[in-house]
């Protein structure tokens, strides 16, 4: 049984510590070599850096805006397609679609749709009337703009998550409230949402855990700009590492990513933790 277990364990435990643990031991490891031996001159280089700082700004921003937006916009439409209507099936296939493009892919599309002369998006706020919108370029606009076409993207893989775990909810449940007079928003409150309580908590972690590491629409459409407005962390890592070839910096940034990380995650576990 012993054989057998390591044959189909083996091989999972051999990829997690090729691809997450070793590289996290030697980013750790790397993060600590400075010109004089070993010592955190990168890390206080960093909390030093204008630059560095406002990445971290940018993310939190980014995250604690993102994350609640989409996971409230994923729960709409998991209670939207999960109701027994005509077209349900057509509905699932129209949000889930979007998830089968690659961000790089969905990115250059949007990028072409937000372009300010001859955008899509500004063909049809001027149609309705609105005036033309600078969208990527401009640092108010940029980072939602970002936050537009991630969600466009990642929403309808949440969504299926959380029509998963409403399908788990017993409907007895539902007749109870019903029979005890609960209207549909007493139901939503007091029956669905605590139900999807685990469902919605891995969903959020794992939500914020790609949110942190989102990196291609920033890298192909604004690279950072206009004036630093959606230099995202793991844009900041990727910029020391490979445009100033400073592996020891960035690989500290790495290490405080993985810190930021854990924190956000941990906090979401204290917020949501089964009572």
């Amino acid at each position: 049984m012993l054989i057998t277990l390591a044959g189909f364990l083996g091989p999972a435990l051999l990829t997690l510590f090729a691809f997450r643990i070793l590289p996290t031991v030697l980013a750790g490891y790397q993060s600590l070599q400075t010109r004089g031996g070993i010592g955190f001159a990168n890390y206080v280089d960093l909390w030093t850096s204008p630059t560095f700082l406002n990445s971290i700004k940018v993310t939190l921003i980014y995250n604690l805006v993102l994350n609640p937006l989409q996971i409230v916009i994923a729960i709409a439409l998991a209670l939207l397609l999960n109701q027994s209507v005509p077209g349900r099936t057509l509905g699932r296939i129209a949000v889930f679609l979007p998830v089968a493009a690659p961000l790089a892919v969905a990115s250059l599309v949007w990028g072409i749709a937000m372009r300010p002369s001859d955008g899509a998006l500004n063909a049809i706020l001027g149609a309705l009337g609105i005036g033309a919108q600078p969208w990527l370029t401009s640092a108010d606009q940029a980072l939602m703009s970002i936050m537009i076409i991630v969600t466009w993207a990642g929403v309808g893989y949440w969504t299926v998550f959380l029509i998963a775990g409403l399908r788990e909810i017993p409907d007895e449940l539902y007749e109870a409230a019903t029979i005890d007079g609960a209207g549909w928003w007493k139901c939503l409150f007091f029956v669905t949402l605590p139900m999807l309580k685990r469902t919605i908590l891995f969903v959020l972690v794992a939500n914020t855990v790609g949110n942190f590491l989102v990196f291609a629409p920033v890298q192909i459409l604004t690279r950072g700009g206009p004036q630093g407005s959606t230099n995202l962390f793991i844009h900041e890592i990727y910029q020391l590492g490979f445009s100033f070839a400073d592996m020891p910096a960035a690989s500290a940034g790495v290490v405080l990513l993985l810190v930021c990380m854990l924190l956000f995650v941990a906090a979401q576990f204290r917020l949501l933790r089964s009572e």
